[in-house]
């Protein structure tokens, strides 16, 4: 079992105190476990509170012995209700809480524990903090690409003509599984879940849906409306595949495409432009551009190459977005969109993915992950970029 190494750990946090310090905050609680364990390696049930004085203390629930193994932490404790929380909280007056995804009735919970403090929304710090990668990072995130890599190489053996999308998606998380892909892509959002069976075949790839993309899929139900979905394969049409690994928490994003017999022109000549586009914009962010400067830059190579109209959508449906930051969750900074006025800076790490979508018949493109390390970029999904035709 690999674990986060103390070194780690308390570097996010001394960073976490500096960021702290700059905000006035006497404290900070993570109760969100995508962030507690960001700043302690565990994911029990559990909460994190972090002095500005002091070392933090990692309240358990359940279960306080795994805790202790999988925390470099010094102070991890049995709590059985909040209240007993109270002889470790002094002298706070002005507290971080994330105000963005815990819920109102547990912020309320607290007040009534702490007493008359200020209450501040911790979550922008947290956005900072999780903005750049270090070293241990990225090589999570390497390790996820690497079984991207692999379950890519398996689609040939196992896509058939006639199967359907979602019996495709459950054959690679089969393989994918034993690689140690955990199933599970977060996102800090209310009412949004990822998958990673996002496979779209002919017409279900200019569906859209409930997501913030330029294609939502079919999906398998009302309840279920997104991606892979029980339509069949068929030959000569587009088949778009977005099939994302988590490993030890940390995402790897990538499309590529896929044919049987052939792709009709339309799609083969959107996936070179798209290609295109994803490289020159790569080049440009090396150069200071802001993220919103680089948006519209893509905008205009698409629009000069033909692809407007189809360009991250369609009409209405056209997202304002081309790239992603990814790490724990899907949608970290940063976001090549708009109103994004930040350069791309050295350690971060986003999925760029420039796509066509045609109504009715289909979509086109691509998308890897990139890191920015020594003044240039990396793709770390270093998957075969070729339209693999069966």
């Amino acid at each position: 079992m690999l674990y986060a190494p103390k070194e780690e750990i308390e570097g996010r946090i001394a960073r976490l105190k500096t960021l702290m310090e700059k905000a006035s905050l006497d404290g900070a609680f993570f109760l969100y476990k995508v962030d507690y364990y960001y700043f302690t390696g565990t994911m029990q049930d559990a909460f994190l509170f972090v002095p500005l004085k002091g070392k933090p203390i990692l309240f358990v629930r359940r279960e306080i012995n795994r805790a202790r193994k999988e925390s470099p932490l010094d102070e991890v404790i049995p709590v059985k209700v909040f209240n007993d929380i109270k002889p470790y909280i002094k002298g706070i007056r002005r507290c971080g809480f994330e105000l963005d995804v815990i819920p109102y009735n547990l912020i309320m919970k607290f007040m009534g524990i702490l007493g008359n403090i200020e209450f501040v929304d911790i979550s922008p710090i947290i956005k900072c903090l999780r903005k750049t990668k270090t070293p241990f990072e990225i090589s999570l995130m390497e390790k996820a690409a690497s079984i991207a890599k692999k379950v890519y190489k398996k689609i040939p053996d196992v896509l058939k003509e006639g199967m359907t999308e979602i019996e495709l998606g459950g054959l690679l998380e089969s393989f994918a599984k034993p690689l140690g892909h955990e199933g599970i892509l977060r996102v800090r959002s209310l009412n949004y879940e990822a998958y990673s069976w996002h496979i779209l075949s002919g017409e279900t790839g200019s569906i859209v849906s409930q997501s913030d993309s330029p294609m939502g899929g079919l999906g398998l139900s009302p309840a279920f409306p997104v991606g892979a979905s029980m339509k069949k394969i068929r030959k000569g049409e587009p088949i778009l595949i977005d099939y994302g690994v988590c490993y030890h928490g940390y995402q790897a994003d990538q499309t590529r495409m896929f044919a049987i017999g052939h792709m009709p022109d339309i799609f083969v000549k959107a996936y070179e432009v798209c290609r295109d586009v994803h490289y020159k914009v790569l080049d440009k962010a090396l150069t200071g551009m802001t993220c919103s400067a680089l948006f519209e830059y893509s905008k205009e190579l698409a629009k000069k190459a033909g692809f407007k109209d189809a360009y991250l959508g369609y009409g209405p449906y056209q997202v304002k977005f081309l790239a992603h930051g990814i790490g724990l969750e899907l949608n970290e900074i940063p976001f090549i969109a708009t109103g994004m006025d930040y350069p791309i800076e050295e350690g971060m790490v986003f999925a760029i993915e420039p796509k066509m979508v045609f109504p009715k018949i289909g979509a086109s493109g691509i998308e890897n992950t990139v890191v920015i390390e020594k003044g240039k970029w990396r793709v770390l999904t270093d998957i075969n970029e070729e339209i693999v035709i069966l």
